[in-house]
């Protein structure tokens, strides 16, 4: 029996690439599919197929010392952070896994997580998805292999292409491998709790980030205000001090369960919209409907029926944009939701830039067509 390297996976991968832009055939990305509710769909282009990048897998280079890791796209999230956990260290984008399938299985992989560039309650206080890209090795639209950025954080100088694969959503190339910053991990967690508004909630967070304290993750559900701080036990002692609220034993379930959306806030069967907000807003969003705050109430979820325009429209006074972040919840019946554009519409001037790159690295337009915007 022949062993089957990822040479030969990778160089299967750019084959059918080549394939597909010679016979001009739209390409279905996948891995581990735990984010396929996120974006349009693309089944829409009945003839596309699938190029399934779940078999390219495992960890090509990391050293704890150099605070990097370089995997292939492939790799479960889990399989790289138990990696990590040997070491004490973590993502420092906290990424969702969103179980998927009638199992609930965890499939969430980092190719995926750089893809849709998603990042968790640590997010505001530890950097983004784009923060923590180093490098990427790709196959663009020519079906070439191409690599950006570095491995190490020593190697990476400015800005360069391997940024612009995060929230890409596999329309720019095909994603083999990444480089990514990973951070040390907090001697220990601890979750504070009060009772609080919206609006008290939202000005004492504003508060807090004038401070130095070591928060590294907040939350608003129910007239109840969350903080989660991460140091260790001394520091911890004397946060306590500083920081309204009794601590909770079941912090930990919590935040995994705002992180992946398991936590019953998310089990509605409304539309789930996710608001982006300047991040000092103490805006209060004019809707009656459940409410789910993080990251000071920059990013702010709610489930709501309400006609897609008026959900736009509301966000635009605070100066921030909504998404229809969850299509399995965007039932058919609700005609408003059926033929809208997922994604915030761009400014013709923005359009014009990312027609112009989608066209530079995808000719063809073979890469998840119209996954964000159609006709992209």
């Amino acid at each position: 029996m022949t062993n089957i390297t990822q040479n030969d996976i990778t160089t299967a991968l750019q084959d059918q690439v080549k394939q597909a832009i010679s016979s001009n055939t739209p390409l279905s990305i996948q891995a581990g599919n735990s984010k396929r509710f996120y974006g349009h769909s693309i089944d829409e282009n009945t003839n596309a197929k699938p190029l399934d990048l779940s078999s390219h897998t495992g960890i090509i280079n990391y050293d704890p010392t150099e605070l990097c890791a370089t995997v292939q796209a492939g790799t479960k999230l889990s399989e790289l952070e138990a990696l990590l956990a040997q070491n004490n260290q973590i993502l420092a984008f906290e990424p969702p896994h969103y179980p998927s399938g009638t199992n609930n299985q965890d499939t969430a992989t980092i190719g995926g997580a750089i893809a849709t560039g998603i990042a968790g309650p640590r997010r505001a206080y530890t950097g983004s998805v784009r923060d923590a890209i180093l490098g990427v090795k790709m196959i663009n639209g020519t079906g070439e292999i191409a690599n950006f950025g570095g491995e190490v954080m020593k190697n990476v100088a400015g800005y360069d292409l391997s940024r612009m694969m995060v929230r890409s959503q596999g329309t720019l190339g095909v994603i083999l491998s990444v480089s990514v910053r990973v951070i040390p991990q907090p001697e220990q967690n601890m979750t504070l709790a009060f009772d609080a508004s919206q609006t008290e909630a939202l000005s004492y967070f504003q508060e807090l980030r004038k401070t130095n304290l070591p928060i590294t993750a907040t939350a608003w559900l129910n007239d109840q205000g969350l903080i989660r701080v991460s140091a260790s036990e001394q520091v911890l002692k004397s946060c306590k001090s500083k920081i309204k609220g009794d601590e909770i034993t079941n912090g930990g379930d919590f935040w995994q369960g705002l992180r992946d959306h398991t936590h019953e806030f998310f089990n509605k069967n409304r539309p789930l919209w996710r608001f982006s907000l300047p991040p000092a807003s103490s805006s209060v969003i004019p809707l009656d409907d459940a409410q789910l705050l993080e990251w000071d109430g920059a990013q702010r979820w709610v489930h709501s029926n309400t006609p897609a325009n008026i959900i736009q429209d509301i966000a635009k006074p605070h100066n921030g944009y909504a998404t229809l972040f969850n299509s399995n919840s965007r039932i058919e019946t609700h005609n408003n939701l059926s033929n809208m554009d997922i994604f915030p519409a761009l400014e013709p001037a923005l359009l014009t830039l990312h027609q112009s790159l989608k066209s530079q690295m995808d000719p063809q337009g073979i890469f998840n067509p119209n996954r964000i915007y159609r006709g992209l």
